[in-house]
């Protein structure tokens, strides 16, 4: 399976750990801020802002960079405004991108992007040319049950939960939801004492795009670790398969 698969995001989200330090804690400073402003600074009623700050703490970031990363989205950080913005491509053999960055300064952050993405003989597009083919989803990645006996009441009680789909992939069961329910499905889970290993909301492909040969696969690889190494872009999803 190609590392642009629908799971790519995930093993991506993975691997922030071997990103430099500084970068990761900016990357996830970012998204508790925009958690916190979509959805207010209140951890107790902000199930997206609770995502976050589990992440940053597991990344040992410190407390005090969480809670100013929770000020910043109140306006007490300097009265910076921060924006998160979101841009669209078209790289290597035709793959779909969808560019997510949180930013105090769009246009910096665009040149940026255009710059990693003509440097791989890729373009930015006009506004839903591509973002059509994605659909906004939860995502809950559990070990897998060590029977099918097991994994069968895993699966039962993650859809009476709510959960849409259920898939194998690298010693894994990944729970697919609607962004809405994903909370629900977490909560029936833990009632299980069952391990969540990762947990977060985020754009899946809904139509995909063959890399057949390892040359386009390789520029692909290539564009996204450019485009993930500036500062500000949270997140790169590609449809290819």
């Amino acid at each position: 399976m190609s590392r642009h698969s629908k799971w790519s995001t995930i093993k991506r989200q993975k691997g922030i750990a071997d990103q430099k330090r500084g970068t990761q804690f900016t990357k996830l400073a970012n998204m508790v801020t925009v958690a916190a402003r979509q959805g207010g600074p209140d951890r107790n009623i902000n199930f997206k802002l609770r995502i976050a700050i589990e992440k940053a703490r597991a990344a040992n970031m410190p407390k005090d960079n969480i809670e100013r990363a929770i000020a910043r989205a109140k306006g007490n950080e300097g009265d910076v405004a921060f924006e998160q913005i979101q841009l669209e491509a078209i790289g290597p053999g035709g793959v779909g991108l969808v560019i997510t960055a949180t930013t105090d300064n769009r246009n910096r952050v665009v040149g940026a992007l255009k710059s990693a993405l003509h440097k791989h003989a890729a373009s930015l597009t006009g506004p839903h040319a591509v973002a059509w083919q994605f659909a906004l989803q939860g995502h809950i990645v559990v070990p897998l049950p060590p029977t099918k006996e097991a994994r069968e009441d895993l699966e039962l009680a993650a859809i009476d939960a709510g959960s849409l789909d259920v898939d194998e992939y690298a010693g894994s069961l990944i729970l697919i939801t609607e962004p809405q329910t994903l909370e629900r499905v977490k909560d029936a889970l833990e009632r299980r004492h069952i391990t969540i290993n990762e947990i977060g909301i985020g754009l899946q492909p809904t139509l995909t795009v063959p890399v057949a040969d390892q040359d386009t696969e390789r520029k692909l690889d290539n564009l996204i670790a450019d485009l993930e190494a500036i500062d500000e872009v949270d997140e790169v999803v590609t449809n290819a398969a």
